[in-house]
């Protein structure tokens, strides 16, 4: 095997070293295989392990590139989110009930990220029906966070970003419908991209004992994570496009070119707080700092607008759609173990728990009308965005926080400079692009004082996914990118750091 580390090394980078044939998709599998073995019993990213198939698939790999062919992702090692279908292995999406149910075929995006030579080693683990902003359920167990693992990975897609984070392979693909790709990059100090909402096909995603049919879930969308911007944009760029066994058929995607090619020319809209709830200083004091090198880099930056959409009904708006989306996606025999964790309503609900009833139980003429605000509210980013080119907020109001397994998430709280604050009202960030279906991209940009990642979230016009890719490019030649937790010793073992 070669001496070479290459676990932090990008897909980019992996391929020139494919090329140059400096190590093999063998050496490459073997290396993060036996990485996994001996972290992965302090993290618990990995839930699903298929490392024999992974040895043949890089061995095939091998074989292609000694053929002559090459392929964009050939030979390069990456982890798929639980929740995606895999042929021959469990999809639970974390439910107990579910734990049984083998996928029969590949999700779209397994398929696509094989045909471009992709090694699969396994799945990532997720909390229980992808319904959290941590990671942990019955089946698989807890997720921790590879900066410190006293504290979440975030989730859903946390077993995605604690496996980046911790070195095990420099790509995945995640879910988000409210900031499952964006809260664990942002925890963990990785790269996501939650896509203009269908670019990417969301078929073999569905919940187990679900019909699986082509269906896009509304709200929900399909993206991927990294630990470079490029390599983000690599991914995005060969998962995206219609699914071929529906619009496929008639459509090809053709999104427009980013808006600009240098940071200095982008005019930028600086969000640091929320009427629904505070951001925490060390948020707010990262962002600034943002803000202030695009402005020393000639970047025109704004801190308010006129277009801006009304924050506190947007966020309102999202969770009645939120919690409509989730009632009508699961069969009722699961949907009632959500039901259970959050049972009741008190008088003195506020914030986004008070939608929390009224969402779940739209009837259609109350979802048309959600319907019909949420395209008034697409006409208002419209606007904004003929006078943006992209948002730029928090991803969350905190950094990590510690891990809180209370069985109701409705009744759960955050601490924000020293002050409880309800949980749900984290969801604020995330629904202010999924609600009108905007595309997000998420950049580390920094650490607080714990040394927990921080990210930013930049938002998008709808079909500006690659406008908020080349900004995320441009950001890290700026910051530097993805720096790895400090938590490993010289010999690669875990710390656990309370």
């Amino acid at each position: 095997m070669s001496a070479v580390d290459f676990s932090y090394m990008t897909a980019v980078e992996l391929a020139r070293s494919l090329t140059a044939r400096e190590v093999s998709a063998v050496e490459l599998a073997d290396a993060a295989i036996a990485r996994i073995e001996r972290l992965d019993a302090t993290i618990n990213a990995v839930c699903v392990r298929d490392f024999d198939r992974a040895r043949e698939a890089a061995h095939e790999a091998d074989a292609t590139r000694a053929r002559g062919e090459i392929r964009p992702l050939l030979g390069i090692p990456m982890l798929i989110k639980e929740s995606f279908n895999i042929e021959g292995l469990p999809t639970t999406w974390g439910i107990p009930a579910c734990k049984d149910y083998i996928a029969a075929e590949n999700a779209v995006v397994v398929a696509r990220a094989r045909a471009a030579g992709a090694v699969v080693l396994g799945k990532t683990n997720v909390p229980l029906g992808l319904g959290d902003v941590q990671t942990y359920n019955d089946i698989y167990g807890t997720t921790n966070n590879p900066w410190n693992p006293a504290r979440t990975p975030g989730g859903s897609s946390g077993g995605s970003a604690a496996a980046l984070a911790a070195g095990y392979v420099p790509l995945s693909v995640g879910s988000d419908i409210a900031g499952s790709l964006r809260v664990p990059a942002h925890f963990c100090g990785v790269y996501a991209h939650k896509p203009t909402y269908g670019v990417i096909p969301a078929r073999g995603h569905t919940p187990p004992r679900v019909r699986p049919i082509p269906f896009e879930r509304d709200l929900s969308a399909v993206g991927p994570m990294a630990r470079s911007a490029a390599d983000l944009s690599l991914l995005f760029g060969l998962l995206a496009g219609p699914d071929e066994m529906t619009l496929g058929q008639a459509y090809r995607l053709a999104l427009p070119s980013a808006r600009h090619g240098r940071i200095g020319s982008y005019r930028v809209l600086v969000l640091d707080d929320h009427p629904l709830l505070p951001t925490a200083s060390t948020i707010r004091s990262a962002i600034d700092s943002v803000a202030r090198l695009l402005e020393g880099a000639g970047a025109q930056v704004r801190r308010e607008s006129p277009y801006l959409p009304d924050q506190a009904d947007a966020a309102r708006l999202f969770v009645r759609l939120l919690l409509s989306t989730v009632a009508a996606t699961f069969p009722p025999e699961i949907y009632e173990t959500f039901r259970e964790r959050a049972a009741g309503l008190d008088a003195g609900d506020r914030g986004l728990a008070a939608e929390r009833t009224r969402g779940a139980v739209l009837s259609h003429r109350d979802w048309l009308a959600a319907d019909i605000a949420r395209a008034q509210l697409r006409q208002q980013w419209r606007a904004l965005f003929a006078e943006f080119d992209i948002v730029l907020c928090p991803v969350m109001p905190t950094t990590a926080f510690p891990h809180d397994h209370s069985p109701d998430q409705w009744r759960r709280k955050i601490r924000i400079d020293g002050v409880e604050h309800d949980y749900a009202d984290q969801l604020v960030w995330s629904g202010l692009a999924t609600a009108p279906g905007l595309p997000a991209t998420v950049v580390p940009v920094g650490h607080d004082d714990e040394g927990l990642p921080i990210g930013v979230q930049l938002i998008g016009p709808m079909y500006g996914d690659l406008t908020t890719l080349r900004f995320a490019e441009l950001l890290e030649r700026e910051l530097g990118g993805f720096v790895p937790p400090k938590i490993f010793d010289g010999e690669d073992r875990a710390i656990p750091r309370s």
